[in-house]
């Protein structure tokens, strides 16, 4: 564009949100950067309101008052004002592209050589952004694929010199990074120098538990500026400091964006503690019974004001009130699912307005398999959901909860140094919600062999969690893993005929005192209305139904998959049970939990006949 210079990179809205937000490592054609923090966000930024998602993200970053806004967009017009993230190059040590030939001219014999060995450097030692041989040839280079973090999240370049030498003296002499065969294993990566120290040195030293060759951790945090630095200390042993760990630059424990997600609904009872207070001053605080309630009614404002509802709710609230028992105070689940349950039940032809529509779809009879299980299903014509970002982690992704609420004893890695607002995002689409039957889910707990299956879980979940050091994360329990299993299998179902790709469905599931339930959903940025397949899918779900029932009985790894046990160690798969890319994996843009706590053994009946199946 005239008069302004081009950017190094484009990402799209969502991905700051989720994949490349601050703090993360981006590749780009020539090098590679980290993402700035807020700090460095500049330009005309669009304010996203949602009331129940500011109040939540206040409680989780401790912040009297915070605004959400979606990251900038690049205008098109040349007079515009420049907008964008600012970047930093990281990391500042590359790997020079030399040929053979160049290594020749500085006294190697290639013949004799069994590995790739290249020149690592700093970026100050380049000229123009290349490596000068000793011929004086420019020679591209490319950034060092590792780095060191720890696990609050701290990033910095590898001190190269003080891992080769490891306390060696040495006058100072190039660094070199030899590579052998072609699988990455890193006991075949070796550092040396030619410094004439013969200093020479694995890279599989750096993954040895509780090595602590890296170092200590000093802070740093490159994404919020050069000299960004806090104290590290570990989580894991109070007052105690946190040591470097080797980081594959591009693996994907690098970056795991914290997130928060919710569906912005009217609450239930929003509206009628909205129409109460128009009146409660002035009437309605002195009734002291049902009777006096319908006395006032009879007043015009009175009854103006709570016109469409029923005595019997008015008197609830009026009762809450007089109790000084303050605003319930409720999860980011509840609040949906209490809404979704109360939609009224579809008359005619559906009208949608508004961020959110739903109608709640008229069954006369369900078929046997799902009698007794599925209570309704409410056609969702019309929804937003906002996403916002609080924060990161490294090594280790951190969840929410069953309620869709965070850990707060949780660390997290700040996306600016002062925190005031987040980044989030918007989508508007359509949905499905399941509603299900929470007597026949604590009849299906109280049997025996489901109890068994409960256990074997729970025992692959302690073993994970005593691996990772974690011991402030929940055990989602059988109702949850049982739904989520179903979730998936319904996603791949529907995605089939209601023209949407299976990816860009997403799921919400609903499991707690408030209810059980499933939500599967579609949505884009920026869209005002929607294809209505999965709408369409929601009058046919029996069909559909069956059939990822059907799906789930026999997958094509069978009875490898069926036969896992969540506890065996050489498999490694803790949070799964019979579960597997042939059956339950989708892509996990689409799932809550990553392709974690999925069985469906829970849902259906395998070729292990276990008993445990909700479906009989």
């Amino acid at each position: 564009m005239k008069g302004q210079a081009r950017p190094s990179g484009e990402i799209r809205q969502s991905q700051v949100i989720t994949t490349f937000g601050p703090g993360a490592m981006v590749d780009l054609p020539t090098h590679s950067v980290i993402i700035g923090g807020l700090d460095h966000w500049f330009g005309e930024k669009q304010r996203i309101h949602e009331e129940r998602l500011e109040q939540y993200i206040s409680e989780v970053l401790q912040i009297e008052d915070v605004a959400m806004y979606a990251p900038p967009v690049d205008e098109q017009a040349p007079q515009a004002k420049r907008t964008g993230i600012k970047s930093e190059i990281f990391p500042t040590w590359f790997v020079a592209q030399v040929t053979d030939e160049d290594l020749k001219e500085m006294g190697f014999d290639i013949k004799s050589r069994q590995s790739r060995i290249r020149p690592l450097i700093p970026w100050r030692q380049l000229v123009e952004g290349k490596f000068l041989t000793p011929g004086r040839k420019k020679r591209a280079v490319v950034p060092v694929r590792f780095v060191q973090a720890c696990p609050n999240g701290h990033l910095s370049d590898i001190g190269w010199y003080q891992f080769v030498h490891d306390g060696k003296n040495c006058k100072g002499g190039m660094l070199w990074l030899e590579e052998g065969g072609s699988g990455g294993d890193l006991a075949q990566i070796f550092v040396s120098c030619d410094g004439g120290c013969g200093s020479r040195r694995a890279l599989s030293d750096a993954k040895i538990p509780e090595s602590r060759v890296l170092g200590r951790c000093q802070g740093h945090r490159p994404w919020l500026g050069k000299f960004a630095k806090e104290e590290c200390v570990s989580r894991k042993h109070e007052g105690k400091p946190e040591y470097n760990r080797l980081l594959v630059r591009s693996a994907s424990n690098a970056y795991f964006s914290q997130v928060l997600r919710v569906i912005s609904i009217p609450e239930a009872d929003k509206e009628i503690r909205e129409a109460v207070d128009l009146v409660y001053e002035d009437f309605l605080q002195y009734a002291e019974s049902l009777a006096d309630l319908k006395r006032e009614r009879k007043k015009q404002k009175v009854a103006v004001a709570l016109e469409g509802f029923v005595d019997d709710v008015i008197w609830q609230e009026l009762v809450r009130r007089k109790s000084n028992s303050g605003p319930i105070v409720k999860t980011i689940k509840q609040a949906e699912i209490e809404t979704l349950l109360s939609s009224p039940v579809s008359v005619g032809e559906d009208k949608p307005e508004g961020d959110f529509y739903a109608r709640t779809r008229k069954v006369s009879r369900w078929p046997d398999l799902l009698e007794g299980r599925l209570n309704s299903v409410v056609l969702v014509h019309r929804l937003r959901e906002v996403t916002a970002q609080v924060g990161f982690t490294r090594f280790e992704a951190s969840s929410a909860n069953a309620d869709g609420e965070l850990d707060l004893n949780v660390g997290r890695a700040a996306l600016a140094k002062d925190m005031t607002w987040v980044p989030a995002i918007e989508n508007r689409g359509e949905g499905i919600f399941l509603s299900f039957s929470p007597a026949a889910i604590e009849a299906w707990l109280e049997e025996p062999a489901v109890k068994k299956r409960r256990e074997q879980l729970l025992e692959g979940f302690d073993i994970w969690a005593a691996d990772k050091g974690l011991d402030n994360v929940g055990f989602l329990d059988l109702p949850y893993i049982m739904l989520h299993s179903l979730s998936h299998l319904l996603i791949t179902a529907v995605s089939l005929e209601c023209g949407y790709a299976a990816s860009s469905i997403s799921e919400r599931i609903y499991a707690g005192d408030y209810g059980y339930g499933i939500l599967l959903y579609t949505g884009t940025s920026g869209s005002e209305g929607t294809l209505g397949g999965l709408v369409q899918v929601g009058h046919r779900i029996e069909h559909h139904m069956a059939t990822a029932l059907e799906m789930g009985r026999l997958c094509s790894n069978d009875p490898v998959c069926a036969q896992h046990a969540p506890e065996n160690r050489q498999e490694n798969r803790f949070l799964q049970g019979a579960a597997c890319h042939g059956c339950l994996l989708i892509s996990e843009t689409s799932c809550e939990r990553r392709n974690t706590f999925l069985d469906r053994a829970l849902v259906v009946e395998t070729v292990e006949h276990l008993g445990a199946s909700f479906f009989s």
